[in-house]
């Protein structure tokens, strides 16, 4: 493309006045704030369609996996949070507000209903019937072989022997034998009766009562008692594993069924929606335009005309409008 001098006067006349108009502050303020008039207005099914939002989270959250450098971030981050020095004067009740606690205690305590089955579905657990089991067991078997009272009065020992003696002679088995088959025969008599055990003891205002003076036992900690509870040392380890999860159930159908129906849900109730008001869901208005917004764009565009960025792209169009063939029409310029 042959140079013409009076088409390079005019775009370097356009690139200065280009340049002089965006290094003034309240330039880039009124112009994004022109844009974020027009596009407060605008609905959402006019610019983007449901199908293009569920692609890019697709692609963006599914499809692509977290860099290492991001997992050692986050491991890091967490470390930095639990190590601070600030947590050694915090308590536990200065970033969490009581109110909020007593109303989690009341919540608890009255789903009654979703705790009764809980303890249903524990107690009929194998796990726990084995558990119970081998507690009374072994129970029972430290009392005869340790008993207080056969230790301290002279003759119960003897007689706690022969008790017991006698016992696996007249079952003809071992003690232990003995007492396993009759917990095995009474298995759901146990269960039930730890079942109306635990009820009785987890009833609506005993479990309110607990979590509160739960709370009054902890709340004058100090957080850094947390470390008390994770190891620091292995935290790239845990977020590791924590990463692991993550990155298998991303790529399964099952989250790819869910985010896609998640997102077409949300499409639906707001494609009729203007800008505004999802914006202003995220605290997003024009004061915030006008203030934090505005602060963060300026030094961009300074620094854009300092280092001849915006100068460089805006002269590559430039070019392409002054050397077109419309322009040197109307110019009168042959090429």
């Amino acid at each position: 493309m042959q140079q013409k001098p009076m088409l390079e006067q005019l775009i370097e006349a356009h690139l200065d006045f280009l340049a002089h108009e965006f290094s003034q502050p309240e330039t880039v303020q009124q112009e994004f704030l022109h844009f974020y008039h027009w596009f407060r207005k605008q609905h959402l099914k006019d610019l983007w369609s449901c199908e293009q939002l569920n692609d890019l989270l697709q692609k963006q959250i599914l499809d692509t996996p977290a860099s290492a450098f991001l997992i050692e971030q986050i491991a890091e981050h967490i470390r930095f949070a639990l190590v601070h020095p600030v947590n050694d004067s915090a308590k536990i009740a200065d970033v969490i507000p009581v109110l909020t606690i007593d109303k989690i205690a009341q919540y608890v305590a009255s789903k009654s209903g979703h705790r009764q089955r809980l303890i249903k579905t524990v107690v009929s657990n194998p796990a726990f019937s084995a558990m119970i089991s081998q507690l009374i067991q072994h129970s029972i078997q430290d009392y005869l072989d340790n008993s207080v009272i056969a230790k301290s009065v002279p003759g119960v020992s003897r007689f706690m022997k022969m008790g017991k003696s006698v016992l696996e002679n007249v079952t003809d088995t071992s003690l232990d034998n003995t007492i396993s088959k009759y917990l095995q025969k009474n298995i759901l008599k146990l269960g039930q009766l730890s079942e109306n055990i635990l009820n009785q003891h987890f009833d609506d205002e005993k479990l309110y009562h607990f979590q509160a003076n739960l709370w009054h036992k902890i709340k004058d900690m100090p957080l850094s008692v947390l470390k008390n509870y994770i190891e620091v040392q292995d935290l790239n380890q845990t977020v590791n594993m924590g990463h692991e999860i993550w990155d298998h159930i991303r790529q399964t159908n099952y989250l790819q069924q869910q985010l896609h129906d998640s997102v077409h849900a949300w499409y639906v109730r707001n494609q009729d929606h203007t800008f505004d008001s999802m914006l202003r869901d995220l605290n997003i208005d024009e004061s915030l335009i006008h203030q934090e917004l505005n602060e963060l764009l300026v030094p961009v565009i300074q620094q854009m005309i300092a280092q001849g960025h915006l100068r460089e792209r805006a002269r590559v169009y430039l070019e392409k409008f002054y050397y077109s063939e419309s322009t040197l029409n109307i110019l009168k310029i042959e090429k």
